[in-house]
């Protein structure tokens, strides 16, 4: 599970999000106001988006450092080893973010512990779907008795044959992910193209045959029609970079909470490209 608590960093960014946002107001009603603002939202965000990440990287090197542990555990057990002692043999081995989780497990069994409580502590502890599946099925069946070590080598490759095939999932999918981001900037442009081009030109006929009916036109009006154009293309390019990235997380490692990085990286972007062309070219 990925829960959000809000620390020092978090704090700091929403502080910094609010003071640029309270900042805008201050060019409120030219064209700078729209793109601070969200530049306040965005930077607000970024603590937020940097601990998905982290916890998501973390999440998937705990899993794979628990395959690696199931495998010595198999390898030990097989040996003739009961389960509980190499386990505490292996406590010294390094297993990456596992290690101290491992360590507290062998000392708990050390301390007189049962095996089937520490290893719920154990599963608690880590807090990973995979892992504690698993560590299920090792208790049950270590309560259940039989062949402890043919149980574990079942197990443990029925956990690397799912690391595989997440792994082959993510490597045939690769080039979708590429062929998103590509879509994605095909539709930027198209968005730009209209924006300084197109919609320019359709203004400028409708404003000819005005005038030509003895109508007169103001500068305000069109340079409000310019603003509300601006602030409707870049909410279309936000919104599809933001579902555009979801999408593109779920296709690749089959988690919706796995696009949020490609959104706010598609959504930033979409900002900073917006704010770069309104700039030269608004």
């Amino acid at each position: 599970m990925l829960n959000l608590e809000l620390k020092k960093v978090h704090w700091f960014g929403i502080i910094g999000g609010l003071i640029i946002i309270a900042l805008s107001f201050l060019f409120m009603g030219t064209r700078f106001f729209f793109f601070i603002f969200w530049f306040g939202l965005l930077a607000g965000a970024i603590p937020f988006v940097l601990t998905t990440i982290q916890k998501t990287k973390t999440a998937r090197e705990k899993e794979e450092m628990f395959l690696e542990f199931t495998r010595n555990l198999v390898e030990s057990v097989k040996t003739g080893t009961p389960i509980s002692k190499s386990i505490i043999n292996l406590k010294k081995k390094p297993f990456g973010v596992l290690s101290r989780h491992i360590e507290k497990l062998a000392n708990q069994i050390s301390m007189g512990i049962p095996l089937r409580a520490a290893l719920q502590t154990f599963a608690n502890d880590i807090d990973n779907v995979t892992v504690s599946r698993t560590i299920t099925l090792i208790g049950q069946a270590e309560r259940a008795g039989g062949n402890i070590g043919e149980i574990l080598e079942a197990v443990a490759k029925a956990v690397a044959m799912a690391d595989k095939l997440k792994k082959e999932r993510k490597a045939a999918i690769s080039t979708l992910v590429v062929q998103g981001y590509i879509i994605f900037f095909v539709f930027m442009v198209i968005v730009l193209v209209m924006q300084f081009y197109i919609i320019p030109m359709i203004s400028g006929i409708a404003n000819v045959g005005t005038l030509g009916a003895g109508g007169i036109t103001t500068g305000g009006t069109e340079s409000t029609t310019a603003i509300e154009v601006s602030k409707a293309f870049l909410y279309l390019l936000l919104i599809q970079g933001f579902f555009s990235g979801l999408t593109i997380g779920k296709l690749s490692e089959g988690e919706i909470k796995a696009g949020i990085k490609h959104s706010f990286a598609l959504m930033a972007l979409s900002f900073l490209i917006s704010a770069v062309a309104n700039i030269f070219f608004g």
